[in-house]
């Protein structure tokens, strides 16, 4: 009998591990090559996990719900036609490895493992790997980094894991006395509030004619995320408005031939982001992130498009390397990631790196937004919906009033590094490469 190990994928550079959302199969099912075996989810992203062998499945190793590092056998495929008549037997002897990830299932946080990317404590600042959800947890525990480096690790290469950090909180919890001095509290900074604050607004109890929806995942890690973004970023916005009548003629005038020529439906999100680019060029410091008292400079230039799922909620492809892509390169990434996000088809990969974002509030008829930060990121430029109205318009002969194409733009920015004349310097820039757009640019 062939067993062939189906392992918890790697999906990406900085995802250590995932949580299992859903079996799609049972012991005992036959399974093809490459079909969904499961669904899992990270702090970036769910995905579905396909079958790397077809055959008979004799065990599942973990439960919905637990947190899996990368790597960890999680179920087993019986290759050998025969050995369907074996399946039940190897199952039952196969949950014995299953009591080593039970406790975690117990554990209070694992609501909260989804949240970790956002975490206030950094890895630069020790020696060893913490996977976000360690992260996480010390940050709501009120764990310092010198503290967390004292804790034994039983993972990897002496690696934290998750059952490490917990049995620690549960003795810390019963012997206070010996918890180590408070003086390296202050190194955990605005996440523990920011996560008390979300805690807590399900602790009055509801009267009165109403419903009550619990929050998916997802939108869990939303409302952890916005809130975190806000205490950690003094935020500022600022306004502008553009005339982009030549950019909407020149749509109109081209997306049939641009559909057929490229297999790609042209829209004004490409060519937003590619102002948006030509002006980070422009702008590098716009471009950066936080990390204490530094100010990381990102050379690549990879813009988020915040997208909206079918659900309701919000995420954040990456268009990588931005500034070296045309429209159609452009167009085709952005259609794609739009589609995935969609399909529930994202890779972990797809929603990382990103060191700008753009978000379009005028798809749902806002004229301007004041959007929250993508942290670690320190600016998002929102753009609202395209409306005609009169303006006045210089020319040789004199000023004559004219109905034009409008839309506003707003930057929100961190105010701990953009000041407001980097801000609106930006924001104008981005304006006016919009107003620049040839009409008769070839396609």
């Amino acid at each position: 009998m062939a067993i062939v190990d189906l392992v918890m994928p790697k999906m990406g550079e900085s995802i250590m591990e995932a949580t299992i959302l859903k079996w799609h199969k049972q012991v005992g099912d036959a399974i093809k090559m490459d079909e969904t075996m499961l669904e899992i989810a990270t702090d970036k992203v769910d995905s579905e996990v396909p079958s790397t062998a077809a055959g008979t499945i004799t065990a599942i190793l973990f439960n919905v719900n637990d947190v899996v590092p990368v790597g960890t056998v999680i179920a087993q495929i019986n290759t050998d036609a025969a050995g369907a008549s074996v399946a039940a037997p190897v199952a039952a002897a196969a949950p014995t490895p299953a009591p080593q990830p039970a406790p975690i299932v117990a554990a209070p946080v694992v609501t909260t493992q989804n949240t970790a990317s956002v975490a206030s404590i950094s890895n630069a600042d020790g020696a060893r790997f913490y996977s976000p959800l360690v992260l996480n947890i010390a940050a709501t525990e009120h764990i310092s980094m010198a503290e967390l480096e004292q804790i034994p690790g039983t993972g990897n290469e002496g690696r934290v894991t998750k059952k490490d950090i917990l049995q620690y909180v549960a003795n810390r919890s019963a012997t206070p006395v010996a918890t180590p001095a408070p003086t390296p509290a202050p190194a955990v900074t605005a996440a523990p509030a920011a996560s008390a604050t979300v805690s807590t607004t399900s602790t009055s109890t509801p009267s009165g004619n109403v419903e009550i929806i619990e929050m998916d995942r997802m939108r869990k890690l939303i409302a952890d995320h916005m809130v975190r973004s806000k205490a950690t970023s003094p935020h500022v916005t600022s306004f502008t408005e553009a005339d982009v009548t030549n950019i909407v003629k020149w749509r109109d005038a081209n997306k049939a031939k641009f559909e057929k020529q490229y297999g790609e439906k042209i829209t004004f999100t490409p060519i937003f982001i590619e102002a948006i680019a030509n002006c980070i060029r422009k702008y590098p410091m716009i471009n950066v992130s936080v990390d204490g008292n530094n100010i990381i400079v990102k050379k690549d230039i990879n813009i988020g498009m915040a997208t909206a799922l079918p659900s309701g909620n919000l995420i954040v492809p990456v268009i990588r390397n931005a500034d070296t892509k045309n429209l159609i390169g452009l167009s085709k990434d952005v259609n794609g990631l739009a589609n995935a996000a969609r399909n529930n088809k994202l890779k972990a990969d797809d929603t990382q790196g990103g060191t700008f974002t753009m978000t379009n509030v005028g798809t749902f008829g806002s004229l301007m937004g004041t959007p929250i930060i993508n942290q670690p990121q320190v600016a998002i430029l929102a753009v609202g919906s395209i409306k005609k109205r009169p303006m006045v318009l210089e020319t040789p002969s004199g000023d004559v009033i004219a109905i034009r194409h409008m839309m506003y733009l707003s930057l929100s920015y961190d105010h701990r590094v953009v000041d407001g004349s980097l801000g609106a310097s930006f924001l104008t820039a981005v304006a006016n490469e919009l107003e620049a757009f040839d009409i008769n640019r070839s396609i």
